[in-house]
């Protein structure tokens, strides 16, 4: 049996599903949750830029295919038919194209297909998977979704799938379970969830709210530049793999681009280039908002003026300080905030946390909020500096349809203003904002 467990951002999918992995309590069910989480050995010394500062890492660190090898190893099952199951997952996910990585350097969709094969070596009896489209690329998607279908009809694996961007489920889920306001509905069929489902109109941002965005003052120490980003044959590498290869790109002011890419192709390190976040910036030929890299600007000078949400930063997050000191840690380009905001910063703090339409949540510690409510707060912390520049890696990751919806609404407001540019990073062509102007493609080096 598949069945889809759906409700909008809050609405207590996780806790129904954490009382009933504890009812279970069995050794045959695997619950995977997709947060951007490296496990607890790398978690406790990750920080936002180690995945580009390779020379921190521990050498001795074990590779992705030296840690999926243990995690075989240890179901202690290597009959032939188990090792075919290894194989398949492995060609499934190309896992020879990063399997000599450490797990640290991984993509966030890397990562994902990493989780998954790990967790599908037990060979559970039932699978609870936690947003597991999110953060793939559409081939990986069909490929994840067929796979799903194998576990079941050929495997007799039962599959659970939480989904809050319910246009995901399946169209071979048997049952769907809508968990509302932390209670339960009745299981249905898949056509029947949708056809009771409101439909998402095509603008949720409030008219006050649109007008007090294209209201917001102009700040009197913007750069007054024309090239944002101007990067000329730029080449990064580590070791012997080349992530990106001659790469020459311009970035306008006041243009907003789609980047795209296949998992691993090298869209997040082009981003770390851009947010100096990458040490080999340094070593290449970029200028950001009209300046050469090296010409004497701080990382501080060129962060001030950036707005970014990631993956990255969204798996950084792990101290539970309360919603509205997230995003002031925004003011300051901190992860964490090492400082006491005033009063008129925690207003302004609370101004878009409102525009996000999650103002009640100032206050509630920040892991104890749904993943979606995590990224809607990590969306305030972008824009609360009201930036020049926008970098939004997978901004709607986790986030319902009315949410996606709001902050589409919200992208494209907050890009009629001057001066404004974005670039913006997704997997779902659907996800685009109508202000995209541009787009480049990046394919992945093998």
């Amino acid at each position: 049996m598949i069945t889809a467990i759906a409700g909008l951002n809050g609405s207590g999918k996780t806790l129904y599903i954490d009382r009933l992995r504890k009812q279970l309590s069995s050794d045959r069910v695997r619950y995977i949750a997709f947060t951007d989480s490296y496990g607890v050995n790398v978690d406790g010394q990750y920080y936002l830029q180690l995945r580009w500062n390779q020379h921190d890492i521990d050498h001795e660190t074990p590779t992705v295919g030296e840690l999926l090898e243990r995690a075989y190893r240890l179901t202690g099952d290597d009959t032939p038919e188990r090792r075919r199951l290894q194989q398949h997952l492995y060609g499934l996910f190309q896992m020879d194209s990063f399997s000599d990585k450490y797990i640290i350097t991984l993509s966030s969709g890397e990562l994902r297909k990493f989780q998954l094969t790990k967790t599908l070596f037990a060979n559970p009896s039932l699978l609870i998977m936690d947003n597991p489209f999110i953060g793939l690329d559409a081939e990986t998607r069909d490929q994840l979704k067929g796979l799903i279908l194998e576990l079941a009809t050929q495997r007799n694996m039962d599959v659970m799938l939480v989904i809050a961007k319910t246009d995901d489920i399946p169209d071979y889920v048997t049952e769907v379970i809508e968990v509302r306001d932390g209670e339960t509905l009745p299981p249905c069929s898949r056509q029947d969830y949708y056809a009771r489902q409101p439909q998402v109109p095509p603008q949720v941002l409030p008219d006050s709210a649109r007008e007090a965005i294209l209201s917001l003052p102009y700040h009197d120490n913007d750069y007054a530049c024309q090239r944002v980003v101007d990067m000329h044959d730029v080449s990064i590498r580590y070791d012997e793999r080349t992530i990106l290869k001659s790469l020459d790109w311009t970035v306008m002011n006041g243009e907003r681009w789609a980047l795209s890419g296949q998992n691993g192709s090298g869209k997040s390190t082009l981003l770390s280039l851009v947010c100096a976040d990458n040490p080999q910036s340094y070593a290449c030929d970029i200028t950001l908002f009209d300046r050469p890299r090296g010409s004497g600007e701080s990382i501080w000078d060129i962060k001030k003026h950036i707005g970014y949400v990631s993956p990255e930063m969204h798996r950084s997050y792990k101290r539970n300080l309360p919603a509205i000191r997230i995003v002031a840690s925004g003011l300051m380009d901190s992860i964490g905030l090492y400082a006491v905001p005033d009063k008129n910063d925690y207003d302004k703090c609370r101004w878009w946390l409102g525009i996000f339409g999650i103002e009640h949540l100032a206050d509630r510690p920040f892991l104890t909020l749904s993943s979606g409510e995590q990224r809607l707060v990590l969306l305030a912390r972008a824009f609360v500096k009201d930036p020049q520049l926008l970098i939004l890696d997978e901004p709607l990751h986790g986030l319902d349809l009315m949410n996606r919806r709001r902050v589409k609404d919200v992208i494209e407001t907050f890009c009629q203003r001057r001066n404004k540019t974005m670039i913006m990073v997704t997997h779902y062509q659907e996800e685009l904002p109508r202000c995209i102007t541009h787009s480049l493609h990046l394919a992945r080096n093998l």
